[in-house]
């Protein structure tokens, strides 16, 4: 029985994540994310149902188009099985409960605005403001953070480090991530977001100073920092506490 939970989940996970990448390539477009079905980015050939399973097509399709033989991006694949992945996460950590409900709720969010971070280096006030609502709601009721005002005081913190930040780098910091770290707060609370900062900003410096090493990344150009808050915000759902408690045996 546990074996069918955890397939059911991780096949969840496989089909959200494709939609996922579909709303996280729209959104900032300003398309419907319903109609009309996807098409290949570069015949805008209408792809077809064995096309759209998740990972297995594109393993099947050798990561190119069945029409144009056009390379696929490796970003599609990537979030479906991350998203799998990550939803087994979090149903081994919470199990059948509300915490688990939020944690996908967490990890949809982060998904959703990797892609369009990645594709278009902007994270949509659209996505932003639908999973503020849902995450205040459920921090108000089902998944409370003690006291309840924590998660308020943790929204303020994260959007004035943020904003702290882009003041003093003049603009080094986009006003997407400002926000996003606002509604992380809303998540995390007081506490917990400071993690988040602290391994956003960590993961950010080291993967930048690789990506200048090898030539991938030039000095002084702009890249999309989501991703790396997203990294920030996964470690500290599932290893945050673990994190603190080993800090604090330090001293």
């Amino acid at each position: 029985m546990e074996l069918i939970s955890w397939l059911y989940i991780f096949m969840l996970g496989l089909v959200l994540g494709s939609f996922f990448n579909v709303v996280g390539l729209r959104i900032p477009k300003g398309k419907s994310i319903i109609f009309p079905r996807s098409p290949c980015s570069s015949c805008n050939q209408t792809l077809k149902t064995l096309d759209l399973v998740p990972v297995l097509s594109f393993v099947l399709l050798k990561g190119k188009c069945r029409t144009c033989g056009v390379k696929i991006s490796f970003t599609y694949p990537l979030i479906e099985l991350a998203s799998g992945l990550l939803f087994l996460a979090a149903w081994s950590t919470y199990g059948w409960s509300w915490e688990f409900a939020a944690a996908v709720l967490l990890i949809s969010m982060l998904l959703i605005l990797t892609v369009s971070d990645l594709k278009f280096m902007i994270i949509p006030d659209k996505i932003l403001i639908l999973f503020a609502i849902l995450i205040f709601s459920f921090r108000l009721t089902v998944v409370p953070l003690e006291p309840w005002w924590e998660m308020l005081t943790g929204a303020g913190l994260g959007f004035f480090l943020l904003l702290l930040i882009a003041v003093i780098s003049k603009g080094g910091m986009g006003g997407g991530d400002i926000k996003l770290f606002a509604v992380l707060g809303l998540f995390f609370g007081l506490e917990k977001i400071l993690l988040v900062f602290l391994l956003s900003i960590f993961s950010g410096a080291l993967f930048g100073c690789l990506g200048i090493l090898i030539g991938r990344v030039k000095k002084r150009t702009p890249f999309p920092f989501g991703p790396y808050i997203a990294a920030g915000s996964l470690i500290t759902l599932f290893f945050g506490v673990d994190i603190w408690q080993w800090y604090f045996h330090l001293y």
